[in-house]
């Protein structure tokens, strides 16, 4: 078997999604596809880690390090609210949704970053920052559209679209078709559970 794309990520609940799928509407009416590549809202999730092309071996050690790793943490409480860009409001390529999430959350996507790691892959550069990626900017935008998109950014408010609560982490694989990316759950870890 050949690598594979893979990433960590936490799934988010069907009700969220809907609430998504209206609040986002005007939106994406206003930034139509020639502007934004719009995350279909099924796939959109929180990814703890990205670990790029995996080979067979290393899913292997990746299930032995994660389950440990990950059963360690209580389940958690998230709440999806807000929106922006990444790398900032002037020039936005990454289109977002807001995660507020306890010290659990950080705790976990650390836990989850060292295990990686100890398997040798890179640590990420920048500070992990919660968020739900609705749409990608297109390459080939000119500054007017740049200009339209920081606009419809600006006039767009959301305030919180639901809660969730986390109980389990999952891997996913990633295959890349013309279509869009089609994800794959590979396995899941449950969450640390209650022994009260």
């Amino acid at each position: 078997m050949g690598l594979l794309r893979a990433f960590v990520a936490v799934e988010i609940h069907p009700e969220i999604h809907r609430a998504i799928d209206i609040e986002l509407a005007p939106l994406r009416e206003m930034l139509n596809s020639s502007l934004v590549r719009w995350v279909p809202t099924a796939k959109i999730h929180l990814t703890l880690k990205f670990l790029g092309d995996i080979s067979q071996k290393n899913l292997e050690m990746l299930t032995q390090l994660l389950n440990p790793e990950v059963s360690k943490h209580e389940p958690f409480e998230i709440k999806v609210n807000g929106l922006g860009s990444f790398p900032n409001a002037r020039q936005p390529r990454v289109i977002w949704i807001g995660i507020q999430g306890p010290v659990r959350l950080l705790a976990l996507q650390r836990g989850i970053e060292a295990a990686a790691t100890t398997l040798g892959y890179p640590g990420d550069k920048r500070p992990f920052s919660p968020h739900l990626t609705i749409g990608r900017v297109k390459q080939n935008v000119n500054s007017a559209q740049v200009q339209k998109i920081r606009e419809a950014l600006d006039q767009t408010t959301l305030g919180v679209l639901g809660t969730a609560y986390v109980t389990e982490v999952h891997l996913f694989k990633s295959d890349l078709k013309p279509s869009g990316s089609v994800y794959t759950k590979l396995f899941s870890v449950p969450l640390a559970t209650n022994k009260n």
